[in-house]
């Protein structure tokens, strides 16, 4: 693939992610014209604009519909750059963001906090307890708390093999997925609570998510950027990567850990949201090619117009203001255009 073309898309891509920014600020439940949105936007960035400023329209563009439109980005771009990741480094083409049990882990501590009311102490962290309850931060811990367990049971050998370690995650996942269904069984009257929020949601979403967020997705997203060239490497085989003087298990390993670090952010502050991590490379890999530093990139600014795009149609589909799950958009939109993406390879395969 010419680098014209790909230095192209990405372009589009970029210039395409920065315009759904102020257009999915029109969408909501409170009327308010393009020029309004326009000139409101502009007095949340601290822009000088003319006339009179509503406070409460202003509140409305932009403490709510923007909050919820940076953290689609976020969480979109996330998602699918860590599907890249999981992708490339278990050279497994159905691998996604939850393979190691993350969202597994995460639901788990989110069902306990909303079944039981779990309560943090205040002196532990008073403003992120104060802006968020407890389910965010339970639902994080979770995650990585799922994260370590799978990595040490993948590592209990004393080598780190990409087998033993996805065969580690199928096994917490399903064991987190019991304990998930066991609280669900003590408590039936959070049942839709906790369904609600597996099946992932923006919905009440806001600055003090995002910054929840940012934290394990910039550390996540600096383990994978110094390793994206790896990743070509690795998809050599392992006595390829071994021969060019890669320790495979470290640079896989860091990459897993990015990956998930990434993962569990999101998950904890939307839920669990599917095909985003799936679909998006696939598709890329139709337009960029199969170099892993076009596709990680084109992946960031891909996941995050899905996202974004997806819980605009969940929250304006349904009148009365009544919002659909995210995580069920996305699925009814990438269900089939997976199998469509399927269809197309195997054509391709056959003489």
């Amino acid at each position: 693939m010419s680098r014209i073309r790909r230095r192209t898309a990405l372009a589009l891509g970029a210039a395409l992610w920065l315009l759904s920014v102020p257009a999915a600020c029109l969408f909501g439940p409170f009327d308010i014209g393009p020029v309004e949105v326009m000139r409101l936007l502009g007095a949340a960035a601290g822009v000088p604009v003319s006339g009179h400023v509503d406070p409460t329209r202003l509140l409305v563009v932009g403490d709510i519909r923007l909050a919820r439109v940076c953290l689609s980005l976020l969480v979109g771009g996330g998602l699918a750059m860590a599907g890249v990741v999981f992708q490339g480094v278990l050279r497994n083409p159905l691998a996604d963001p939850f393979t190691l049990g993350v969202s597994s882990g995460a639901a788990l501590g989110a069902s306990v906090a909303i079944s039981f009311g779990v309560a943090l102490p205040a002196a532990v962290a008073p403003a992120l307890v104060a802006g968020l309850g407890v389910v965010t931060p339970a639902a994080l811990f979770g995650a990585f708390a799922a994260l370590s367990l799978v990595l040490l049971l993948g590592t209990a050998a004393g080598s780190f093999r990409r087998e033993t370690v996805v065969l580690a995650g199928v096994v917490v996942s399903t064991f987190l997925a019991a304990l998930v269904s066991l609280v669900k069984a003590l408590d039936e009257e959070s049942v839709s609570s906790i369904v609600f929020w597996i099946m992932g949601s923006l919905q009440g979403r806001g600055w003090a998510h995002t910054a929840v967020l940012l934290p394990p997705l910039v550390l996540g997203l600096a383990a994978v950027v110094r390793h994206a060239r790896d990743l070509d490497v690795l998809a050599l085989g392992d006595t390829q990567a071994s021969q060019l003087g890669m320790r495979t298990g470290y640079v896989r390993c860091v990459l897993l850990c990015g990956a998930s670090c990434i993962t569990a952010g999101c998950v904890a502050v939307s839920g669990v949201i599917g095909f985003v991590g799936l679909v998006v490379p696939h598709l890329l890999r139709l337009v960029l090619g199969a170099a892993h530093g076009p596709l990680l990139i084109g992946a960031w600014f891909g996941g995050g117009i899905l996202l974004l795009w997806s819980d605009v149609v969940a929250r304006t589909l349904l009148s009365g203001g009544a919002e659909l799950p995210v995580g069920v958009v996305t699925a009814l939109v990438g269900g089939p255009f997976f199998c469509l993406l399927l269809q197309r390879e195997q054509r391709r395969e056959r003489p």
